[in-house]
């Protein structure tokens, strides 16, 4: 097992842990890091919203667009989606993908490798998003600041691919930690919406990561619960029929707001035309209602408190879902998880206070019904049931109200995902099959770096060699030799070594002790055996990438490469489908013979 050496602890050494499955001890230090890192992130972020309210808000407060001139409040969406459109989109379009799809793609594609351009985008984009009045959350901004920081450690300290992906993960839980102060949620959130698997070596250090991140946020923040409300309780059972209409009805919200987000009718639209139509809708419904505008947790906390009108709660039931959705159709790249949380209370307290007007005596008070309808409505956007239900918990502090949670919220996830045919906010653009990371074989292999299962007992050659220089070469008991073709060219070229052996075998008895001539050479690529085509490969890829790049070629095998600068690389070992498939088979490389990588 992959444990801590105080007589060889190197950053080389540790990398070199770092690339097997056992590295729990490991990632644990990575999660601790992680979780300092992100958490002082998002107190940055926090403290620049609260930089920028200062500047025009009242009180500094940053959703504090009620107490605005109706003109500027309706004035804001228009000048936010401008500067968006000026200084994002004259960017070229990779560096305009922001927020939790931009993770969840690092994160199926480029193994969480995130570039810089877009993390520096994401902080003003974030910040003007939220101050600007539109309808958008702090949460998309905070994970993919979270995540890439932590992915961003890993690149620093160059180690391998299979610890970057957990980084991702812990950088998310840490955000949504520190955001909301729930740390379990975090953890879940993390593996259910974004690494999509539950592993034990991902549990342990996400879990150290969000609990960092929150005492992080809690030392500048405290340790207060996001919304304060009073002591209710659901009452009688007569009430968990209603609780399972109020489900079927999220359900179909959440499902109408997926659709509509995705609406490929608007993104055909010019971008003129989107942005300016995003401003204006906006802008003309918050001169009304600015509840809609910015993430709206006041809102959430006046609808569990029964402190809103009800036509309030219509206008942030419908007309702020259908903004939020506009506004991600429109190419706005802003967070949706609290727009979210507040359609899903405001359309709660609605029902609850329908079941008070249908059954007086024994409906539930409307701020339980706020409170699952929250819950509701982001398990079912997201699909991540189980996240959402860690949510309410953390959120509410509020234990009992757990089992209508759970019936809830998988009444509003069925429905979304039968009724209407949505998987998904961050995963719907996946048509046909399953996402990359909900792969079994793809999710196994990301786990492990080439280091763990290569074959590092080999001999580089020239192509040309004398008998003497071959027995010379195998006297080290390789099991591969590299073949040069020229010193000019890479190697491309493996041959078994027991393939000359062999060779050496059969020419040493065709002799029968006559002297061979001085200038005999062997010629590696004309000998009997067989030569596999090679190609290179980092230290640092995971066993999904190996396997994609000899699925995808005609290659053998692959060439491990050691090093950064050009001038020093060497190679470090040989990887073949064989090992690959015997590590995904055995899940334990060591279990079978080390000594035939092509088996």
């Amino acid at each position: 097992m992959a444990r801590f050496s105080r007589s060889d602890f190197t950053l080389e050494s540790f990398r070199r842990q770092l690339a097997n499955i056992d590295a729990l001890p490991q990632l644990c230090v990575l999660g601790l890091v992680s979780g300092v890192i992100t958490g002082a992130v998002m107190v940055a972020f926090r403290l620049l919203l609260e930089a920028g309210a200062a500047l025009y808000m009242p009180d500094g407060n940053p959703e504090g667009f009620e107490s605005l001139a109706p003109w500027l409040r309706a004035l804001l969406p228009i000048v936010a989606v401008s500067v968006i459109g000026v200084l994002l989109y004259r960017q070229k379009a990779a560096a305009r993908k922001l927020g939790v799809g931009h993770v969840i793609e690092r994160l199926s594609y480029h193994q969480g490798r995130f570039p810089l351009r877009n993390w520096l985008n994401q902080w003003w984009v974030g910040v003007v998003s939220v101050l600007g009045g539109l309808s958008a959350g702090r949460e998309g901004p905070a994970i993919h600041l979270g995540a890439a920081a932590s992915s961003g450690l890993g690149l620093n300290l160059r180690l391998p691919n299979n610890s970057l992906r957990v980084l991702v993960a812990c950088g998310t839980a840490a955000a949504i930690s520190a955001s909301f102060n729930t740390p379990i949620a975090g953890v879940i959130f993390a593996m259910e919406v974004v690494m999509m698997e539950y592993t034990l070596m991902s549990f342990m250090p996400v879990i150290l990561a969000s609990t960092m991140g929150a005492l992080v946020a809690q030392v500048v923040y405290g340790n207060e619960p996001a919304f304060r409300i009073p002591e209710v309780a659901l009452g009688s059972l007569m009430n968990l029929p209603w609780v399972v209409v109020i489900g079927l009805f999220i359900g179909l919200l959440a499902g109408l707001f997926i659709h509509i987000s995705r609406s490929q009718q608007l993104q055909a639209w010019p971008l003129w035309l989107r942005l300016a139509f995003v401003g204006v809708a906006t802008g003309a419904v918050a001169w009304w209602f600015p509840e809609i505008q910015g993430i709206g947790y006041d809102s959430v906390a006046a609808a569990l408190n029964n402190q809103l009108e009800l036509n309030v709660l219509f206008a942030l039931m419908i007309a702020k879902l259908l903004i939020t959705a506009i506004t991600v159709a429109g190419g706005v790249p802003i967070g949706i998880i609290g727009p979210v949380l507040v359609v899903g209370a405001a359309t709660g307290a609605l029902g609850g206070m329908l079941g008070g007007w249908l059954w007086p005596d024994k409906a539930a008070d409307p701020g339980v019904y706020a409170m699952l309808g929250m819950a509701a409505m982001m398990g079912a956007v997201l699909q991540a049931p189980l996240a959402a239900l860690m949510a309410l918990l953390e959120l509410t502090h509020t234990p009992h109200i757990m089992l209508p949670g759970m019936l809830v919220v998988v009444v509003a996830c069925l429905t979304s995902r039968q009724l209407t045919g949505c998987e998904g906010f961050f995963i719907s653009s996946v048509r046909y099959g399953l996402h990359p990371l909900q792969q079994p074989l793809m999710q196994a292999l990301s786990r492990v770096s080439v280091p763990a299962v290569m074959e590092r007992h080999l001999v580089r050659t020239e192509r040309m060699i004398t008998p003497d220089q071959a027995r010379r070469l195998l006297e080290t008991n390789p099991v591969w030799l590299v073949i040069e073709r020229s010193r000019e060219e890479k190697p491309v070229l493996a041959l078994k070594a027991a393939e000359l052996a062999r060779w050496l075998l059969e020419h040493d008895e065709a002799l029968q002790g006559e002297v061979p001539p001085d200038d005999e050479l062997i010629d590696l690529l004309e000998i009997p055996g067989q030569r596999l085509e090679m190609a290179p490969i980092g230290l640092q890829a995971t066993l999904s990438e190996a396997f994609l790049k000899l699925q995808g070629g005609a290659f053998g095998a692959l060439y491990v490469v050691h090093g950064y600068r050009p001038k020093q690389q060497r190679i470090s070992g040989i990887i073949t489908r064989g090992a690959i498939e015997r590590y995904y088979h055995y899940a334990d490389p060591r279990e079978s013979d080390p000594r035939d990588p092509t088996a």
